[in-house]
C-alpha cells in the first residue's frame, strides 16, 4: 500500500470533517501496541486498541483502551449495565466489524455498537487510533474520536 492511500475509516473522517494526521509503517504480525507506538514516536499511553466484547444479552460493545493496558472485564460490565462481558473470538471478528485483528478500529465498524474509551484520553490533545488497516494509524483529538462514534469514557481498564 502507498503511504498515501486512504482507508475507510479516513475517508469517513473526510466526509465527517474531522481533522486527523494519518500514519503508516511497515507491519509485522508479531508487533505490539507498544512497539508501535515506538515506531510512532509517541508515550504508549496515547496510543489505544479496539477491542469487541459480548455481554450475557448477547449485545456487542466496544472498548477503546491504551495498547499497554488490558481492559477490566468486570468494570466494562458494570458501565455496559451487563452481569458479565466477553471478548468476542478472533474470527468473529471480520465477519461482525468488517476489520482484522490488528486492524480494528472504533471508526467505520460495519454495524454501530456502543462504545467505551477510557478516561485517560482526556488527558491528551490528540491520540492513535487504528486506520482500519494493519500498517496504518490515524491520530485526532479525543473529542474528535469521541464525536465520530458517538463514545462515552469510562473508567475501564486493569489496575
Amino acid at each position: 500500500m502507498a503511504k498515501d492511500e486512504k482507508t475507510n475509516v479516513m475517508r469517513l473522517l473526510d466526509r465527517a470533517k474531522i481533522s486527523y494526521i494519518s500514519h503508516a509503517y511497515d507491519p509485522d504480525p508479531a508487533m505490539s501496541g507498544e512497539e508501535i507506538a515506538a515506531i510512532l514516536g509517541e508515550d504508549s499511553d496515547k496510543v489505544f486498541k479496539t477491542l469487541v466484547t459480548r455481554g450475557k444479552s448477547g449485545q456487542y460493545y466496544v472498548f477503546v483502551v491504551p495498547v499497554k493496558s488490558e481492559l477490566d472485564l468486570k468494570k466494562a460490565a458494570k458501565v455496559t449495565g451487563e452481569k458479565s462481558i466477553e471478548m468476542i473470538r478472533q474470527k468473529e471478528l471480520l465477519p461482525l466489524t468488517g476489520y482484522i485483528h490488528g486492524g480494528c478500529s472504533p471508526v467505520g465498524m460495519k454495524k454501530a455498537f456502543p462504545t467505551f474509551i477510557h478516561r485517560s484520553c482526556e488527558e491528551f490533545d490528540h491520540i492513535f487510533v487504528s486506520a482500519g488497516k494493519v500498517g496504518y494509524q490515524i491520530e485526532l483529538s479525543p473529542e474528535a474520536l469521541i464525536k465520530v462514534v458517538k463514545s462515552e469514557m469510562a473508567d475501564i481498564i486493569a489496575d
